[in-house]
């Protein structure tokens, strides 16, 4: 047990340093010696648990990949209404990209040319998250009229993930500030007027914090 526990360490060692050195280099030219140097362990322990930088690069997108989807359905137990699980993830999305070096390698590492073979492209998934939640809302009602999920699915994807790629050399732009902004500009577009109201363009876990 306290060799598993080490090799798990090791191993969350490695992907963290990995997406470290991703995120400052680039994957063309992130090294392993550099990835190994930065979790302070010998090559020889970093390719015990990881072939070869690819093998890297995919550790680090499968963890990435996780965090989404743990937004996604932490959003939906959240709440029922399908436009605040939206706001909510974006929010908690946000968050991570901000607080969390693995899920921003996670989203630059599957985009971007040139693109790598095997990349898992965590932007797609987003944007696929986006559409389903927006379908719901729009089987729903609760979009305003005369706005369709696949209209508003551009809006939301092109702003979020150009927050995501803006906010790589400035964080405000993954700030909850700049969130409420863009949330505030476009729910009176987005939301039906029967719904507009309940909304909480910071999130519901910021509204309870303030009722509290």
């Amino acid at each position: 047990m306290v060799k598993q526990e080490r090799a798990a360490r090791t191993r969350e060692s490695l992907v963290r340093a990995a997406a470290e050195v991703f995120a400052r280099e680039g994957f063309a030219l992130a090294s392993l010696t550099s990835i190994s140097k930065r979790a302070g362990v010998s090559n020889g322990a970093l390719h015990f648990h990881f072939e070869s930088k690819q093998a890297l690069a995919r550790g680090v997108e499968d963890e990435a990949v996780a965090a989404v989807r743990a937004i996604a359905a932490s959003a939906r137990a959240g709440s029922p209404d399908p436009l605040q699980r939206l706001i909510d993830a974006t929010h908690a999305l946000m968050q991570r990209l901000d607080q969390d070096v693995v899920v921003r390698a996670g989203f630059e590492l599957g985009s971007g040319p040139p693109r790598r073979e095997g990349a898992v492209d965590l932007r797609g998934r987003w944007q696929s998250w986006v559409e389903e939640v927006l379908e719901d809302a729009e089987r729903e009602g609760v979009l305003a009229q005369g706005v369709s999920a696949a209209d508003a699915c551009v809006t939301v994807v092109a702003a979020t993930v150009g927050f995501e790629q803006l906010g790589a050399d400035d964080r405000t732009w993954t700030s909850a500030k700049t969130l409420v902004q863009f949330w505030d500009l476009l729910l009176p577009r987005l939301a039906s007027a029967d719904v507009l109201s309940a909304l909480e363009p910071g999130g519901t876990a910021a509204a309870a914090s303030r009722r509290g």
